[in-house]
Order: C-alpha cells, then sequence, then structure tokens
C-alpha cells in the first residue's frame, strides 16, 4: 500500500507539472508610473520595460497585452488620470533613452498619509488613499503594475498590492525599479541614475569651478543631493578629480593650476565635520591657491543645522513623507558663512547641482543596469513574482532579482572606508 501510494503521489506531481507547464499564456494588462524626485533613469526605464513586454508578447509568452500609462505617480493613480499607449509606438519607445526627467510625470504622494492626500483634492471626505487606488486599478483591470522610484514609491505599491489581496481578493504583481541618485537602498548594490547623475554633477563643477579666477580669495561650496549618504558627493568627487587629472595647465606664470581647480575638501554625512580644523586647514589652500573649493553632501551637518532651528523656535520644513525639505534649510548656506570667516574668503559663492544632475539622460552604465532588471523585472511579472528589481547584495554573487519589497529600505550610508574614497581624502589632504 505504501509503493502504491508513493505511486500514486508520484503519477499526480507529474501531472501537476505537466498541467503548470502547459498553461495558456495570460492577457497581461501592466500599468507603470513613475514618483519622488527626478533621476537619470526615468525614461530608459519606461522604454526598456515597454522593449521586454512588447518582446513577450511577440514571443507568444504572454496571449495579449495592454500598456497603461498613469500620470504624475501616485496622483494618477488616486485620481485616474491615465492613458493606454497603442501598440503601433511600442517600437518608437526607444527614443525615450534621449530624454531626462520623467516621459509621464512624477509627485511625491504618500498612500497612508490621509490628511495630505486630502488636503491636496485626491481624495473625498471618508475616502481612504489605499481604498480609492485599489478601486482604481481594479477598474482600470491592472495585474502588473511597475512603480519606478525610490524605496518610499515601491514600499508603498507593496502596501496597496496587499491592500488590495486583503480587502477585495484581488492580485495585483508589483514589480519595482530602483530610482534614486543617492544610491541608498538595502539591499541593492547599485540604484538607477546614481552613476549618471555623478557624471553630471562633474561636469557641472568642471564650469563653476572658473569663478574661482572671476575673484581673489574665492570660496566655492558646490552642493550636491544626498539626504543621509555620502555616495553621490564622493562619486562626483571621484568624476570630477579624473577628469582634472587628466587636464593639461600651463606654468609657471598662470594663476589657473591644476591646484586651484582641484577640490579642497570633501564633506559627507558619514565623515564628522569639525569646522575649525577644516577652516584651519583651508586656510593655508587660500593663501596657498586664492581660492578654496568644497564638496559638500546636503545631508551633511544637518542634525546640527535643525537643532539650531528648533532652539531658536523656527518650524523645521517637511515633506508629505516626513523628511526635511533640505532646499529650505539649505546646508550649503549655512556651512558658507561659517567656513567664510576660518578662511578669509572675500567672496563666497554656493551652488547647487542637484537639479541639473538628476534631469539628465541615462548614462551608458545606467542603461546598461535598467536593461537588466527590466528584462528580468517583466520575466518575474510574467512568473507572479513581486518584488523591486536590483542586484542583491545579500545574496552571492549580488544577482539581479526581484527583492522582498520587505528588505527594502532607505537610509543605507555610504562606505566611507572604500579605499577609492580613502585615497581620494589623503590626496586632498583631508586625510
Amino acid at each position: 500500500r505504501h509503493y502504491l501510494s508513493c505511486h500514486y503521489l508520484f503519477q499526480l506531481n507529474n501531472q501537476l507539472k505537466t498541467k503548470t507547464s502547459t498553461m495558456p499564456p495570460q492577457q497581461m494588462n501592466v500599468a507603470m508610473m513613475t514618483s519622488g524626485g527626478l533621476a537619470p533613469c526615468l525614461s530608459s526605464s519606461v522604454a526598456y520595460l515597454v522593449e521586454f513586454w512588447a518582446a513577450a508578447e511577440k514571443a507568444g509568452t504572454v496571449s495579449g497585452l495592454s500598456i497603461r500609462m498613469y500620470f504624475d505617480g501616485y496622483k494618477g493613480v488616486l485620481t485616474g488620470h491615465s492613458t493606454v499607449i497603442s501598440p503601433d509606438i511600442y517600437d518608437e519607445c526607444s527614443c525615450l533613452h534621449e530624454l531626462g526627467g520623467s516621459p509621464i510625470g512624477n509627485s511625491r504622494v504618500k498612500l497612508t498619509n490621509i490628511k495630505d492626500c486630502m488636503a491636496r483634492g485626491f481624495i473625498k471626505e471618508g475616502e481612504t488613499p489605499l481604498e480609492r487606488a485599489a478601486q482604481q486599478l481594479i477598474k482600470d483591470g491592472i495585474n502588473v503594475i511597475h512603480t519606478i522610484g525610490g524605496d518610499d514609491t515601491n514600499t508603498q505599491a507593496a502596501v496597496l498590492s496587499k491592500y488590495i489581496l486583503e480587502k477585495h481578493g484581488g492580485k495585483v504583481v508589483v514589480v519595482g525599479m530602483p530610482k534614486t541618485i543617492d544610491n541608498d537602498v538595502f539591499p541593492i548594490v547599485q540604484t538607477f541614475g546614481a552613476d549618471t547623475a555623478a557624471e553630471q554633477g562633474s561636469i557641472f563643477f568642471k564650469n563653476v569651478v572658473s569663478e574661482s579666477s572671476a575673484n581673489p580669495k574665492m570660496l566655492i561650496i558646490h552642493e550636491v543631493m544626498g539626504r543621509d549618504s555620502g555616495y553621490l558627493t564622493a562619486a562626483t568627487a571621484r568624476k570630477y578629480r579624473e577628469g582634472i587629472k587628466a587636464q593639461k595647465f600651463i606654468g609657471p606664470g598662470f594663476t589657473t593650476t591644476q591646484k586651484s581647480r582641484d577640490i579642497h575638501a570633501v564633506w559627507i554625512p558619514e565623515l564628522k565635520v569639525d569646522i575649525a580644523a577644516e577652516g584651519e586647514r583651508l586656510k593655508k589652500v587660500m593663501d596657498e591657491v586664492g581660492c578654496v573649493n568644497v564638496f559638500l553632501s546636503e545631508g551633511a551637518g544637518v542634525t546640527d543645522i535643525i537643532a539650531e532651528l528648533e532652539a531658536n523656535g523656527e518650524e523645521v520644513p517637511r515633506d508629505a513623507f516626513g523628511h526635511v525639505s533640505l532646499a529650505k534649510i539649505n546646508p550649503g548656506v549655512y556651512f558658507s558663512k561659517r567656513l567664510a570667516t576660518l578662511v578669509g574668503a572675500e567672496k563666497t559663492l554656493v551652488q547647487k547641482s542637484g537639479y541639473f544632475a538628476r534631469a539628465a539622460a541615462s548614462n551608458d552604465f545606467d542603461r546598461k543596469l535598467i536593461k537588466d532588471c527590466a528584462e528580468k523585472g517583466v520575466e518575474s511579472a510574467i512568473a507572479g513574482i513581486s518584488g523591486c528589481m536590483g542586484e542583491d547584495e545579500d545574496k552571492e554573487g549580488t544577482p539581479i532579482r526581484a527583492i522582498e519589497f520587505e528588505r527594502i529600505k532607505g537610509g543605507k550610508h555610504f562606505n566611507k572606508d572604500v579605499a577609492w574614497f580613502q585615497e581620494l581624502l589623503k590626496e586632498i589632504g583631508q586625510a
């Protein structure tokens, strides 16, 4: 009897495998949205996702396909503002690779912040954002949604998917694409757009640094985006210095030299900045080359700035997610006032590269990363597997896979002890 029972189970298992493997392809109603701040990856993400979904339909992996674009992120989901794109333009979407920004618009909306959504007119009295969004996705017949955004965007999508399953018995597969120039998402090795933003930030400063020749004893602070992580500041400094080392300078007899155009300090959240000690060191640089150039991460020293504002009874501005509005508290201005006196600057210039860098089109490095993740992301969606695409640093070999949403978390710090960054600090005299 034991043999017959095992034999029966073996046959049943084979039948189930055969049935599963021969299941007909499904009609896929796919949606896409971009959310949060801009990054040099949004347009390419949309382009590659359309490309691989179209390829799946041509290959017969799916029986039919519709692709809906929700405009302005979660705002579009809540208001029903969307469009289904024509199959006739699937192939033409490759032109999006040449564009920066988002081809379908972004917004910052938190689906669990009822008060904010009501104040902005996205929901009515008595509604909740989650229920409103769920009803819209159900109405549109969506079974897969690609959320292209940072950790907030993707974890919100996971909450929405769970809500639809528990409250409405439906399933929406959520496949996120990790966009953030901060490169600060656990457990993803490299987020989309960060490398391009660093490259663009170095191009920005290559022009700005020329202002040091416009006035004697000039202090230039290059403020780079990065709330919790100094990655972007460090990577931008690295790319800029690679260029300056390859640049030919003439001398003696000219005031513009490699040292006058070099970076003299890199301040990031992961390094404690002793402003007095740095002022003393940089005063010597000012006396020698007539200028001081500082790369400052916007998140550096924010704790001190907030403490000072609160001590003075001032309100600290925050967004819908509770993040401090760094643009409004101006870390660059805060540090420039203190450092200018210490180094004897006659003129101070604070320049922010963030909006310039984040609005660029993806470079070759990011396009390759986005393409690989989009291809795997479409495969995961067809298989019914939700997650945020990326190189999983917790798995051996850091494979690209749909990383479980419960493991996705922002606020990852830059590894300040990495060899190339420590070498950079030594070369500029900061370590």
